[in-house]
């Protein structure tokens, strides 16, 4: 009698399990941003990866970047864009990258999914420039067992002059001061590239874009969060 009794509470515990794993891979799941440096000799900054509702904007090509953009982009600091966004509402979850991204290097930044949050941004630094950036900018990650690749070209946040002098450049490269007190063109453009006006030789660090390679894929439960519609 009493071994009938362990084996009924050994399928039931067994059962119990089957459900909660079931449940929890119904569920749960996440995204998997992979970015990869595509290009021959800039460096990417940590990259600050989240998560959001449609209508969540980093930036706007044309105007002006916010001030923790520029922050980001002068210094690879992203602190204080991950301020700003935290404060935001339509925003499910931050994660940074750990470390340099050297050129033809890949790192994976993982994100919880969350129903009615299906769409992604990113932004990183690209050193040796003055306020060089790239970036995903609010775009909608995949449905069901699929995967879905960007590029990013380079953008300038227009927050400093590019003048292109290791005195105003942080990094391995240059190791410069992080932030400028000058202005630059005043709004975010495409990048022009490296130059050679200043420290930097233009046949070593100048690149063609897109500079970055951005895979999304979806990983773990796929259930009604596809019939949910971002508000």
């Amino acid at each position: 009698m009493k071994q009938k009794v362990l084996i009924i509470i050994g399928c039931l515990m067994a059962l119990t399990l089957l459900i909660t794993n079931g449940y929890a891979d119904r569920y749960g799941g996440y995204y998997k941003v992979t970015i990869t440096n595509m290009t021959s000799n800039q460096t990417f900054t940590p990259t600050i990866v989240l998560n959001h509702k449609k209508g969540v904007s980093l930036f706007t090509p044309g105007s002006p970047a916010s001030k923790s953009l520029g922050i980001l982009a002068e210094s690879g600091n992203t602190e204080p864009l991950s301020t700003m966004m935290a404060g935001n509402p339509r925003v499910a979850e931050i994660a940074t990258s750990e470390g340099l991204l050297m050129p033809g290097d890949s790192t994976v930044v993982k994100l919880e999914r969350t129903g009615g949050f299906r769409h992604i941004s990113l932004a990183a630094m690209l050193i040796p420039t003055n306020d060089g950036f790239f970036a995903l900018n609010g775009v909608k990650a995949p449905r069901g067992h699929r995967s879905v690749m960007y590029v990013s070209p380079a953008y300038d946040a227009g927050t400093e002059i590019n003048d292109e002098l290791c005195a105003n450049i942080p990094g391995p490269v240059c190791d410069g001061d992080a932030l400028s007190v000058e202005d630059g063109e005043g709004y975010v453009h495409i990048h022009p590239g490296i130059h050679g006006i200043g420290s930097l030789l233009d046949n070593i660090y100048d690149w063609r874009n897109p500079v970055a390679r951005i895979v999304i894929e979806r990983v773990g439960s796929y259930h009604d969060d596809d019939k949910e519609e971002d508000d």
